[in-house]
């Protein structure tokens, strides 16, 4: 029997950080011998947030793939493609927006939090972010979407487009397919401050970190705020670098790091 299908991209913003391979990548790998894998460089979002240079795109769209190539995405295993060499997607985002109430879109929390922040991003691309990544999603009929936590509400919106599509214009039959968002298993990767890891925060481990880098960095990483003095004791769940310990440190590692912060043995 054929396979599910699956369909997720990434926006081309250069080398990778740990969030990315965490957030999105590492399902992607696992999801490529299970699943009937599809996915893209999304270079037309980068556009919405952004104005790279088309020298600068094209640098980021080779660093990103390489470390997609890097984390072990197979092209033989899976369909790996360039958003903007599919003109589909540009044609599907035009006849949904043609059914689409404009108020859904408004309503995004991430649309408002940002418009106040850089008033500059009030453009209709950036208003039609989720309805062009709902063209992305539904032209591929996928059943899922591995995305993060915070994409959760993006594929929720394109289930909305395509079962108002399928209503008014699908009598017979559904045209399109409402799919499901995979969760990644790890929602949120702190970075270097605790606040969760960002390039535009500059507070990354990039993926392509050398050794000694990776372990300079982590030494600036602030513990427990709580603990004032050397002898006061603390909550592994206040400190920063703990989720990494979650991730990557052995169950021994683990307990003796939680016993240690609790009963102030280690600093």
């Amino acid at each position: 029997p054929p396979r599910p299908r699956v369909l997720s991209g990434m926006r081309p913003t250069g080398a990778l950080h740990l969030g990315h391979y965490h957030g999105a990548l590492k399902n992607w790998v696992r999801l490529q011998d299970t699943h009937e894998g599809f996915f893209f460089v999304a270079d037309w979002h980068a556009l919405t947030t952004q104005r790279p240079s088309g020298e600068t795109l094209t640098r980021h769209v080779y660093e990103m793939v390489t470390d997609w190539l890097a984390a072990g995405l197979d092209p033989e295993r899976c369909t790996l493609f360039l958003q903007s060499r599919m003109p589909e997607h540009a044609e599907l985002f035009t006849l949904l927006a043609m059914c689409t109430p404009s108020s859904w879109l408004a309503r995004m929390p991430s649309y408002k939090d940002q418009v106040a922040a850089d008033a500059d991003l009030a453009t209709y691309g950036f208003l039609g972010y989720p309805l062009l990544q709902a063209a992305d999603i539904l032209l591929y009929k996928p059943a899922g979407v591995p995305v993060g936590e915070d994409q959760a509400a993006h594929v929720e919106v394109t289930r909305e487009v395509a079962r108002r599509f399928n209503r008014l214009y699908a009598e017979a039959a559904p045209v399109f397919v409402e799919p499901q968002a995979l969760l990644t298993e790890t929602a949120r990767v702190p970075g270097l401050d605790g606040q969760k890891m960002s390039k535009s925060l500059d507070n990354g481990i990039a993926m392509r970190d050398e050794p000694e880098v990776t372990a300079a960095k982590i030494r600036t990483m602030p513990t427990d705020p709580q603990r004032v003095r050397r002898t006061d004791a603390g909550d592994p769940a206040r400190c920063p670098v703990w989720p990494l310990h979650q991730i990557y440190s052995d169950d021994a590692t683990r307990a003796a790091c939680d016993t240690g912060c609790r009963t102030a043995a280690i600093g």
